[in-house]
């Protein structure tokens, strides 16, 4: 199996897994960089939590926007790969962010990323950034295509 989440395959239709230890498991080092650290993974919601560190910053101190697109990014794409089947792997096809508010830095942030869609050929999540009081700092919609065939089970 390949090193990092967007890469390898699914599992077979009578698998199941622990996926909230397979994403820590087989994090890219991208996503060990931005801090991603999973609360629950399943094939229907994803919640990670990250501490805002002053790497992921802008000037004022509070988390940069690309950091945001990053880790819901990574978030949503574990719960396209948790309904894949083998033989299968997943790329962003198109990502939309909507900003409302800071997360200074020091500060922890929950990611929630849950299925719109679930399609044969592409999925869509949206994942949600609040604080800790539960605000809404951000809300990223994106869209999965998946690749590749099945393995046929055996």
């Amino acid at each position: 199996m390949k090193r990092g989440i967007h890469t390898f395959g699914g599992m077979s239709a009578n698998e199941t897994r622990d996926w909230k230890t397979h994403f820590k498991n087989n994090m890219a080092p991208f996503g060990e960089y931005l801090g991603i650290e999973f609360i629950e993974a399943t094939p229907d919601r994803v919640l990670a939590e990250v501490k805002v560190s002053p790497e992921l910053s802008i000037d004022t101190n509070t988390i940069h926007g690309g950091a945001i697109m990053a880790i819901s990014d990574t978030v949503a794409s574990c719960g396209a790969i948790a309904n894949l089947r083998q033989g299968q792997w997943t790329t962003t096809l198109e990502s939309k962010t909507n900003f409302f508010g800071p997360a200074p830095s020091g500060t922890h942030v929950l990611f929630e990323s849950l299925p719109l869609h679930l399609g044969r050929r592409t999925s869509v999540w949206q994942t949600s950034m609040r604080n800790d009081n539960g605000k809404l700092l951000a809300q990223v919609t994106q869209t999965q295509m998946t690749l590749g065939k099945p393995k046929e089970d055996s």
